[in-house]
């Protein structure tokens, strides 16, 4: 009985590393593409609707698999994208400036609210979530070890 429980809690906290793997590329992909997204919209009038294409591809996918407030703060995220384009241009020391401000991190509460999910559903497995040994190589895929 004591080697099935085991084993039970082993599979649950594979299942948990490995959603929390998924996640993560979804996460990555969808700020590399928001991040795209928001500079063009500072810089340009004409919308990169392949771009955006992607951006709400990546909320879809997100409502599948994330939290309410993942999912929230992408869509403020997509919003102020759209609203950007509507504004005036930004020049390149403009830009710079907003760096320096940072008022350019458009990125920051969607970063803190996807590791409190991640905090969260580490804490569900507890111990056997850290025990699971996951690396990635150097393509970014999931090995095993």
């Amino acid at each position: 009985m004591a080697a099935w429980f085991t084993q039970r809690t082993m599979v649950q906290a594979q299942w948990v590393s490995g959603q929390a793997l998924r996640r993560q590329d979804l996460y990555r992909n969808f700020i590399e593409v928001a991040a795209r997204c928001y500079i063009h919209a500072l810089q340009h009038d004409d919308p990169d609707i392949s771009g955006l294409v992607d951006l709400y591809a990546d909320i879809s996918r997100m409502r599948v698999v994330s939290s309410s407030e993942v999912i929230e703060s992408a869509e403020r995220i997509a919003q102020k994208v759209l609203d950007t384009y509507s504004e005036p241009d930004k020049s390149f020391g403009e830009l710079r400036g907003m760096v320096k401000d940072h008022a350019i991190d458009l990125l920051h509460d969607f970063s803190q609210t996807c590791r409190m999910e991640q905090d969260f559903a580490v804490g569900r497995v507890g111990k056997y979530a850290s025990s699971i040994p996951l690396k990635r190589d150097g393509r970014g895929a999931t090995i095993k070890t």
